[in-house]
């Protein structure tokens, strides 16, 4: 387990004076790694970190050579800390490198992003059991979690190639559904597209085609986490995902905020993973007194909605959904790594793991639309006039994460947004 260090002691405080702001996503204690450039530009995207309302180039503070994030993931956990501990010291107040990184800082207004890594592959899971159940109960009511959910992490390859960074424009994906009266399929837009919660687990080093790695090793493979939106086309789903799962149903559009809260950031809100009472335990493979003890993630996480009506009024969001990651996911990120790997398929640096729709126990803290509507049958009450089945044309969907706990500095994800365009 990554340990505290001198990089999260809370009195910390940085010479980029809007680190120091309460509420701030991105203190000194935190350090997420991003891609960025000036906007507008056509320069190469550069490594840089997140630091108040600014975003430190490490290449041109002299901290890295090159610009390649998947080199610098592929580095080993005590190359991580020592780069962590000198941009740390580097950003302190009285550090003397405040007059020769001046010049290395951006404003995050002045920037534009680019998804944080090459992602080589991607593999969306379903760790979240409340959002399984309930949707489960729409598709199956007499079975709604198949029997092997709780004894293997249930998950499938998704795409690549249509990961995109926040502020992505979702166009409304179109295919193949079946109403519930129908005999026959129609073609069209959809007209039950959905935004899913979760997070995305980003792979570090990897392991050799046919070495699996050890749950006990899992996390040195880890390099951080983001926020990710599934986003999803419910009637496209309904009709395909028997008996190979979702396609084309997922495949269109998936979200990333473009900020990775490192491992060695998330140290200080780890939390014990305990099973609930009476279900059975995890196989050897997937258990280690490591996992056990901190293999779990306190990290609070939001659903904001802004329709195109309330951003012609210029009407703020409004929140869907608040939920604790540490309530919803019936498996770690170890355990996702783990598994993945067990048969002896080898990960890379930059592969994505995103760890399925996040859910309370609770029907207001549900991570999908699907699921506050109870399959469109109870439309959302806006507030302002307006309900929702399912997303229409024009609507943002805005992902919020942070951690919080007394004793330590909060540390945020920053967002990941897209928004609805008509087909």
């Amino acid at each position: 387990m990554i340990t505290l260090d001198e990089t999260h002691a809370p009195d910390l405080r940085s010479w980029v004076e809007a680190a120091n702001r309460v509420g701030c996503d991105f203190p000194i204690q935190n350090l997420p790694f991003g891609r960025f450039r000036l906007a507008g530009g056509d320069d190469p995207f550069r490594i840089g970190v997140a630091i108040g309302d600014q975003i430190l180039d490490l290449k041109a503070a002299g901290l890295i050579d090159g610009d390649d994030m998947n080199a610098l993931m592929a580095a080993s956990p005590a190359e991580r800390r020592a780069l962590r501990l000198a941009i740390s010291r580097g950003l302190r107040e009285g550090s003397e490198c405040r007059q020769l990184w001046g010049p290395a800082l951006l404003a995050q207004s002045a920037a534009e992003y680019a998804v944080p890594c090459r992602i080589g592959d991607y593999t969306d899971f379903y760790t979240g059991i409340h959002h399984a159940t309930t949707v489960g109960k729409l598709f199956r009511p007499d079975q709604p979690l198949m029997p092997n959910y709780k004894w293997v992490p249930i998950g499938y390859h998704g795409r690549s190639s249509s990961i995109a960074v926040s502020g992505q424009a979702v166009r409304r994906p179109q295919g193949q559904a079946r109403a519930a009266n129908a005999l026959e399929p129609s073609f069209g837009p959809s007209k039950r597209l959905d935004y899913e919660l979760e997070l995305g687990y980003f792979v570090g080093p990897g392991n050799a085609l046919g070495i699996p790695i050890a749950i006990e090793a899992a996390e040195d493979h880890l390099f951080g986490i983001c926020l990710l939106n599934d986003w999803s086309a419910r009637d496209l789903q309904a009709w395909e995902y028997q008996p190979l799962g979702p396609f084309l149903s997922k495949n269109f559009a998936t979200t990333l905020s473009p900020w990775i809260v490192t491992m060695e950031a998330l140290a200080p809100f780890r939390a014990r993973f305990e099973r609930p009472a009476g279900d059975p335990q995890p196989l050897a493979y997937l258990d280690s007194p490591f996992n056990r003890d901190g293999g779990a993630l306190d990290v609070t996480l939001e659903v904001w909605l802004q329709t195109a009506a309330m951003r012609a009024a210029e009407a703020e969001p409004v929140r869907l959904t608040k939920v604790n990651v540490q309530q919803a996911a019936y498996w770690t990120a170890a355990q996702l790594l783990a598994h993945h790997t067990v048969n002896g398929c080898n990960l890379q640096p930059g592969d994505l793991l995103g760890s399925g729709t996040l859910s309370g126990p609770e029907p207001g803290r549900a991570g999908s639309m699907l699921e506050l509507t109870l399959g469109g049958k109870h439309p959302l009450d806006l507030g302002s006039g307006e309900i929702r089945s399912f997303l229409e044309d024009g609507d943002t969907v805005i992902l919020r994460g942070y951690c919080q706990r007394d004793g330590v500095a909060r540390i945020g994800f920053g967002e990941a947004s897209g928004t609805v365009v008509a087909r």
